[in-house]
């Protein structure tokens, strides 16, 4: 069975026949402040777990790192990614992104990395990288517009890896796209896709390659 972790802003009670585990971490000074569940105040969080759960028989991870602002830290990221890692995740998506690198959250994605689950990560279409997607090893995605719902492209720029559909019930651009990206992955997984295999695999699913030309 394929575990998909969502770290973001929760879930809902639709998806609770797939969660499997869920955490909210909060941030109380300087600590993270792990608590049971992950009910999402904000309609960010389960309108990508909507997209998570199209992949039939994946299991959800969630964990809550935003709070009811939309605002999140590195500290928290970080705290969600090893708990997420330590609970069999294979696909970690991160539809959020920090302006500044921070070695505690650069270590933990290096820490996920290495026992083998993959990052996906939203990355803005234009301005300056955004973190995790600009760590090394990460899958940087993104909103395409010219894919439909199901399709994916391989974009290769120097801000994003793959797109897909930018659209996920109320969420626009890369968070939607990630989370679709994220799907897509999960889906050649559990169709028996050897890990090693898994990104080509993507890539030479893609309907489109190279970048969005917009006018």
């Amino acid at each position: 069975m394929i575990r998909l972790a969502l770290i973001d802003t929760g879930s809902a009670a639709r998806h609770e026949p797939r969660v499997v585990a869920a955490r909210t971490f909060r941030l109380a000074g300087d600590a993270v402040v792990p608590e049971g569940g992950a009910v999402a105040a904000l309609a960010h969080g389960p309108a990508l777990a909507d997209v998570l759960c199209e992949v039939p028989g994946v299991e959800l991870i969630v964990a809550r790192v935003f709070d009811d602002t939309h605002t999140t830290s590195a500290a928290q990221l970080a705290a969600a990614l090893d708990w997420a890692a330590e609970q069999g995740a294979h696909v970690a998506n991160v539809s959020a992104g920090l302006r500044q690198d921070r070695a505690v959250l650069r270590d933990a994605v290096a820490r996920a990395l290495a026992r083998g689950v993959f990052v996906v990560a939203a990355a803005p279409a234009r301005g300056a990288a955004s973190f995790p997607a600009a760590y090394a090893g990460v899958l940087r995605a993104t909103g395409d517009a010219r894919c439909a719902p199901g399709e994916i492209s391989w974009l290769g720029t120097a801000q994003a890896d793959f797109g897909a559909h930018a659209t996920a019930g109320e969420v626009r651009g890369a968070s939607a796209g990630c989370a679709r990206v994220s799907a897509a992955l999960a889906a050649l997984l559990a169709r028996g896709v050897e890990p090693a295999r898994a990104v080509e695999a993507l890539r030479q699913a893609a309907a489109y390659e190279g970048p969005e030309r917009r006018a």
